[in-house]
């Protein structure tokens, strides 16, 4: 019996999956990869750390070339991630933020290395004169002296009260990582532009996030937001945390650029893939963000557990044995991120969970992908 040829139409679908499921992935290094590990090694790590939800997105020279949206919104109701579901950044949004800083740095709207209190004095510092020294490139670099979040982070209760800003060190002279740096300079670039944290992010948009072509990425809260946010979760269970905050006033309206971007792994890619290429920056503002601008000692934390050697502006540095991984993490509790960037061959990952587990996923994904 004579086999029937198939329709041009169904032969050319078969070709294009049977392509597609035996394409070749590329890790950070170069090495070759296929779709089917891939996708087997993150169903097992969804499968083995419970992870309700991922949106993952793989770069390959300068192109996102695997993207999932896995999981649920929320372990209550199965709602189902899908491609339109955002997540919250996490410290992912120090990145980004620095960029749109940058921006603005070309436009001369502020300078890196003026002390930011000649634009905006910062009353909740303004007992420690030390806080005149600190300029947006110790900011972004995290040498500003602030706490992380002086709400959180341990004090000195006999010299601090609780909620009180301090300075633990003369700032540009060693690195703490700080998210009330981020929030000062954030007050300061609305000031100049005669905004405030709660109209900021529309300025963002039309400086940073059109220009990028960045579609579903925002600092402040928005309907869009809320019918497209996943839920955290933590120890298996809903957390039921509304928004992101670190001051008690904080609500979703703010502009929050140290924790308060939401977004997805292909909107972030696009970013990620413009600070390889330098699309949108000088090229000399885009040579000091992967610059060196502080070394990291060897007893903090970013350097034992992650390898860190060093931070740039707004982005960890990290030397491996082919080269420079530049990298950040995320972790608001409930929700999760981190993402890795070779610019030599602009091969990448970027991640967003919304869960408890995504710094033991980085963990595991950087082992795979990272080499």
């Amino acid at each position: 019996m004579n086999k029937k040829a198939l329709p041009i139409g169904l032969f050319i679908m078969l070709l294009f999956l049977s392509f597609k499921s035996s394409a070749q992935l590329q890790t950070l290094k170069g090495s070759k990869l296929s779709v089917e590990q891939l996708d087997k090694f993150i169903k097992k790590q969804m499968d083995s750390l419970g992870l309700p939800g991922l949106s993952f997105a793989l770069i390959n020279k300068g192109k996102v070339v695997y993207h999932r949206s896995l999981g649920v919104s929320d372990i209550v109701t199965k709602k189902k991630v899908d491609a339109n579901s955002l997540f919250e950044a996490a410290s992912l949004s120090k990145p980004l933020f620095s960029y749109f800083v940058l921006k603005l740095v070309d436009q001369k709207v502020l300078n890196l290395d003026t002390p930011l209190y000649r634009y905006l004095p910062y009353p909740d510092i303004a007992k420690d004169e030390c806080y005149k020294l600190i300029t947006a490139r110790m900011v972004l670099s995290h040498t500003t002296g602030f706490p992380n979040w002086r709400y959180f982070d341990k004090r000195d209760e006999n010299r601090y009260k609780y909620g009180e800003l301090y300075i633990r060190f003369t700032p540009g002279t060693q690195f703490a990582y700080s998210g009330e740096g981020y929030s000062y300079l954030a007050r300061v670039i609305a000031h100049l532009n005669h905004l405030t944290l709660q109209t900021l992010d529309p300025y963002f948009q039309s400086e940073a996030a059109k220009p990028l072509q960045l579609k579903n990425s925002w600092f402040s809260g928005n309907d869009y937001i809320t019918k497209h946010r996943v839920k955290g979760h933590a120890d298996g269970k809903l957390t039921g945390k509304r928004w992101p905050t670190a001051f008690p006033e904080q609500d979703s309206t703010w502009f929050e650029p140290a924790g308060g971007l939401h977004t997805e792994a292909v909107d972030y890619s696009t970013f990620l893939i413009a600070l390889m290429t330098g699309k949108g920056l000088s090229k000399k503002s885009s040579n000091e963000l992967f610059k060196e601008q502080v070394q990291l000692d060897k007893s903090t934390p970013h350097f034992l557990v992650n390898g860190d050697a060093a931070w740039g502006l707004g982005i960890a540095i990290r030397p491996v044995s082919y080269g420079v991984i530049y990298e950040h993490g995320g972790n608001n509790g409930d929700a999760q991120s981190g993402f890795k960037i070779n610019k030599a061959n602009k091969n990448g990952y970027v991640f967003f969970t919304n869960c408890d587990k995504g710094v033991v996923f980085n963990k595991n994904i950087g082992t795979l992908l990272g080499n």
